[in-house]
């Protein structure tokens, strides 16, 4: 995605998606394909204008884990709790209060996404009234 000017408008995530440079395309289906793998009836949905993945039903900003595309890596945005609980198996990655960054030179790791995803969504399932 380009960092400059205003970030446009998308209808789908698939539009969002194919708005991207070819390898982060890749790379953002894989991620996209390995979160559905881990909670397949997450519902898509374009959240601040990136792609978004509600993990109960009517799920508010915080019930959703989100991804983002970019020239160098792919942004994962499984909030806060999610990255503390796994802090080290993610040491090797970039990493924000709730996001990491994945290179998109390297493979994603689907297993630690995938015990992520569902961590994240229990721990929702928990709270969730």
């Amino acid at each position: 995605m380009d960092t400059k000017g205003k970030m446009p408008n998308f209808e789908t995530i698939d539009d969002y998606i194919a708005n991207q440079p070819e390898e982060t395309q890749k790379v953002l289906q894989e991620l996209r394909s390995i979160i559905k793998e881990a909670a397949p009836d997450a519902i898509e949905i374009l959240n601040y204008k990136i792609p978004s993945f509600t993990l109960v039903p009517g799920g508010k900003r915080d019930q959703q884990i989100m991804m983002a595309g970019y020239a160098k890596f792919v942004g994962f945005y499984p909030f806060p709790t999610t990255m503390e609980k796994f802090s080290d198996e993610l040491k090797d990655y970039k990493q924000g209060k709730g996001s990491v960054q994945f290179p998109l030179e390297k493979p994603l790791p689907k297993d630690l996404i995938i015990r992520m995803v569902k961590f994240r969504k229990e721990e929702i399932r928990k709270n969730w009234k």
